[in-house]
């Protein structure tokens, strides 16, 4: 009997070694004495010494006078409570030091208590009624449980402060995000905002323990791979890192079919991305077996919506897709009875996102007008084909018909909203920098801006390359062209861009 109540002591004690071993060490709060009574600083510490309150210990910060006190409040940002004596270097420096700390410094969480030696020199209502303090001490009555209760009140007060304060920012961050997540953007950045609207979830919990929470990484099983997406601090790194990699295996091994692995971390909490039965991927969060249940159930709740918004993002992105290659196969139906077919739309798409990116425009934009200039001509579905592909010079009456082709394509593109900067274009490439151009005669800015870049690459592309009616022109003789065109034909700014371009060899 002996033999087997000693073994379940000693299996009992295992595991609570083993417990104490994985415990996450919370960071202590930090107390400030402020005194210029050296006693003072020695008897608090040791009254407090072994005081410890939602497991946390403290850690006291010192200064002997107000002066001292403000240099540590440059530095330290996250004091829980301080304890300020009045009279020091003058009869009411403690008293500046509240001022200092509430008004210049706008802190409003940190628990100050007045704490005096001379109460004659403060008087309690007199104070309370001036001073934004939260207690009044006679040091003559804090004796040690009287200190204990205080500073556990104190405490409790700035953690529920806290709290309330982090579920504020937190939740500003959630609806901040929650109108971009369905905004076209990449994936890499779809996840970077996950990662931090997850990790700043890990604020609004009872515990309200932020700086314990300081890695994490966003993983998405692919078939057999493993692409990570994002990840903040040790986790920032994520290019060729075989501890992140082991990880991540290790991660998804858990999250697949519940395998634990020795590359699995203690510590790490994994939190599902899915729909229903469907595991779309999973966020992991360092340092985070301190969470309580509340907690980790708001951080579920996010991951799911953020499932949901991702789900919604990878169908629009499926939808924007199929909107490329039906805006591809519209390109390339306009240009079909021309021998140069695909070739032209595509040397017009890269020329016009190059020029879009040298002016500056998001990428995002760049790649619309790239895209969209393929339609540029669309219209010339409407053409007859002997006025279209005749090799000699046309008559009036025949330009006059082809002049038709930028409304035409305006027609065709102006019913659906997906195509509107194409519409733009199409409409308004023909028309000039000096209002002579057609179907409107818009002059200047009042042709959009994505028109008067098509306008430009398509005609040097069109002197640059053969067609049924001309021969190609040299690079050299093109530019000449297009240069002596800038102010008349062209946006002179435009046309800077493109032989800029061109003469550093990336417009080709």
């Amino acid at each position: 009997m002996k033999l087997i109540r000693k073994n379940k002591t000693s299996d009992s004690e295992n595991k609570t070694e083993d417990t104490q071993k994985n415990k996450v060490k919370l960071p202590p709060w930090k107390v400030l004495i402020i005194d210029d009574e050296p006693d003072i600083h020695a008897i608090t510490r040791l009254n407090l010494k072994n005081f410890e309150f939602a497991g946390k210990q403290i850690e006291f910060l010192q200064a002997m006078s107000g002066r001292e006190a403000k240099q540590i409040l440059e530095t330290e940002k996250d004091i829980a409570v301080a304890f300020v004596d009045v009279v020091m270097e003058t009869d009411d420096a403690g008293l500046r030091l509240v001022e200092y700390i509430r008004e210049e410094l706008q802190n409003s969480m940190m628990r100050l208590i007045i704490r005096t030696g001379q109460p004659g020199a403060a008087p309690e209502r007199l104070v309370v009624d001036q001073y934004d303090i939260d207690d009044y001490k006679d040091k003559t009555e804090l004796t040690a449980q009287k200190l204990y209760t205080t500073i556990r009140s104190a405490l409790k007060s700035y953690r529920d402060l806290t709290t309330i304060n982090n579920n504020r920012k937190g939740l500003e961050k959630i609806l901040d995000a929650a109108s971009g997540f369905y905004q076209p953007q990449s994936l890499g950045n779809f996840f970077d905002g996950v990662l931090t609207q997850l990790i700043g979830l890990c604020n609004l919990g009872e515990n309200s323990l932020i700086s314990t929470i300081q890695n994490g990484l966003v993983i998405t099983p692919d078939n057999e791979n493993v692409p990570i997406q994002a990840g903040t601090g040790r986790f920032a790194h994520l290019d060729d890192d075989p501890e992140t990699q082991k990880t991540a295996a290790a991660c998804l091994d858990k999250m697949l079919d519940g395998r634990e692995t020795d590359m699995f971390p203690n510590n790490m909490l994994p939190v599902p991305l899915q729909i229903r039965d469907e595991l779309l991927g999973f966020v992991c969060l360092e340092n985070a077996d301190h969470l309580g249940t509340a907690d980790q159930h708001l951080i579920q709740i996010m991951a799911n919506q953020c499932a949901s918004a991702l789900r919604n993002l990878q169908l629009y992105l499926d939808l924007r897709e199929a909107n490329h290659q039906a805006l591809y196969m519209l390109a390339v139906a306009a240009e079909y009875k021309d021998k140069d077919t695909g070739d032209h739309i595509n040397r017009l798409a890269h020329y016009t996102t190059l020029i879009a990116r040298a002016l500056g425009l998001p990428e995002e934009y760049a790649q619309l007008y790239g895209q969209s200039s393929m339609l540029h001509d669309i219209g010339k579905i409407g053409i007859p084909d002997a006025v279209l592909q005749k090799p000699g010079k046309l008559t009036n009456d025949e330009f006059d018909v082809i002049k038709t082709h930028p409304r035409l394509g305006a027609e065709i593109l102006g019913k659906n909203k997906w195509f509107k900067t194409a519409c733009e274009i199409a409409y308004g490439h023909h028309e000039k920098w000096d209002g002579r151009g057609y179907p409107q005669g818009l002059k200047e800015e009042e042709i959009p801006l994505s028109a008067r870049i098509v306008a430009v690459v398509d005609v040097f592309d069109a002197l640059t390359h053969e067609r049924c009616y001309k021969e190609a022109w040299p690079l050299e003789q093109a530019l000449a062209e297009i240069k002596r065109s800038a102010g008349s034909h062209f946006d002179p700014k435009i046309v800077d861009v493109l032989l800029d371009l061109c003469e550093k060899g990336e417009f080709v």
